[in-house]
């Protein structure tokens, strides 16, 4: 049988990785996939750049798009990056009636619906399992695993920098900024790390984890999104003393009122599996009503596990060459016009319990004063702490585990809480999920 044959665009960390592991396991991939997949040209700016792969047999251009209108190329693989370019590529391959690959978390996100359209008209496949947590085969594990529930909710750790820079304030009692500096040297950041510690990164892979999760259409501009910046060392101490560690989470939550997709740090219970994953490694929890909560671990970035995922879609799409389009398993799970209306819940719709730290004056009934208003708006404390001042000084830390509470209740406590004259703003405050079946 003849080859497949893929155009590659971009041969950067990932599309090295994916050249080396189609090399490397060519054999066993054959095997899976039913016949040879093999890379025939591939599209990069500097064609003469030495890479970390043998690019032996592969046609090199630098021009994108004569990769993606070549007739003989049946894949078209885009590893580029953006929304710009890359969707000019993805919807002409798709036009010129190839399937597609991609680990482009931003433009299935963004654009996601709209090359979905095309796809489905053309019928052709658009594969992105490398565009959520690297090498963890998430995606196919919702998509296809657990076809058979009902998901409740999801939540995860989908930013590997985010948790490294968490993990090494908790052990090393860092402050953000010094952790930062070192992920940028080690490489995990980027020069402008905005993307990774503002949540942007994890609400781009939440977007399309709660779409797979639901039926919905991809719907970035209804994710609510707080980063990490904010996070302090003396945050990571306490919540350490109430028996919580600090991640930073993708949360999806279906809920009688709708859809919650949010991305904020939070405090888990330490003895829960998400507390434990640390450094730059991702994991994902995923409840179902039939399996309950199943746990997904993994590199969730690099060349090589990211390439993994690329490589699984390509094997997914050359078993189905000649497959009937209609029998495909679902871009987004669900057959396209089942796709559910359910609303996107905003930000102060959403129950959950909160850990506050405020600065005080050390006085009787300040304390007082502080209850009385979370009191009044319905809001009970699990637990409390004060942390005395050092000696001359006349201001002590509390500290508070609420029960849950519709957020937008305590964004009006924390308003009413700073406006007390022995309080000095501003409260922090950060949510709390216990990931349990509920």
């Amino acid at each position: 049988m003849r080859p497949a044959r893929i155009g590659l665009l971009g041969l950067g960390t990932v599309g090295a990785g994916t050249v080396n592991v189609l090399r490397r396991n060519g054999g066993e991939i054959e095997r899976r996939a039913g016949r040879r997949i093999v890379i025939a040209r591939a599209a990069a700016r500097e064609p003469g750049k030495t890479r970390p792969c043998s690019l032996e047999g592969i046609e090199l251009v630098t021009d994108a798009m004569s990769v993606v209108r070549d007739p003989d190329i049946d894949v078209v693989v885009e590893l580029i990056g953006g929304c710009t370019v890359a969707k000019d590529l993805v919807l002409e391959a798709i036009a010129c009636g190839k399937h597609v690959v991609t680990a482009n978390k931003a433009l299935i996100a963004i654009d996601g619906n709209e090359i979905f359209r095309a796809a489905s008209r053309k019928g052709v496949m658009v594969a992105f399992e490398g565009a959520v947590a690297g090498g963890i085969p998430v995606i196919k594990a919702i998509r296809e695993g657990l076809a058979g529930n009902r998901i409740e909710w999801l939540a995860g750790i989908i930013n590997g920098t985010g948790n490294f820079i968490l993990t090494e304030m908790r052990d090393h009692g860092r402050e953000f900024a010094d952790v930062l500096a070192q992920a940028q040297r080690l490489g995990y950041a980027e020069a402008d790390p905005s993307f990774d510690v503002d949540g942007i990164d994890a609400a781009h892979k939440l977007t399309i984890l709660g779409s797979i999760a639901f039926g919905i259409p991809l719907q970035f501009n209804r994710v609510s999104i707080e980063g990490i910046r904010d996070i302090n060392r003396a945050d990571v101490t306490y919540a350490e003393a109430f028996g919580y560690r600090i991640k930073h989470l993708g949360i999806a939550r279906r809920t009688p009122s709708g859809i919650e997709l949010r991305v904020h740090p939070a405090l888990i219970p330490e003895r829960r599996l998400l507390a434990n994953v640390d450094g730059i490694m991702n994991a994902i929890v995923v409840s179902g009503d039939a399996v309950g909560p199943t746990l997904y671990y993994g590199a969730g970035a690099g060349a090589e596990p990211t390439a993994s995922a690329v490589v699984a879609d390509l094997v997914d799409v050359v078993r189905t060459l000649t497959a009937d389009p209609h029998n495909r398993v679902p871009h987004l799970a669900f057959q396209p016009d089942t796709l559910s209306d359910l609303p996107v819940l905003p930000m102060e719709e959403v129950e959950t319990a909160y850990y506050l730290r405020m600065q005080a004056d050390d006085r009787p009934g300040v304390l007082a004063d502080v209850t009385r208003i979370l009191g009044d708006l319905g809001i009970s404390i699990e637990a409390i702490l004060q942390k005395e001042p050092p000696v001359a000084q006349h201001q002590a830390s509390i500290i508070m585990i609420t029960h849950r509470v519709i957020e937008r209740n305590m964004n009006q406590a924390i308003g009413m809480i700073e406006h007390l004259s022995s309080v000095h703003a501003p409260v922090v405050r950060i949510r709390l999920e216990h990931l349990n079946r509920r």
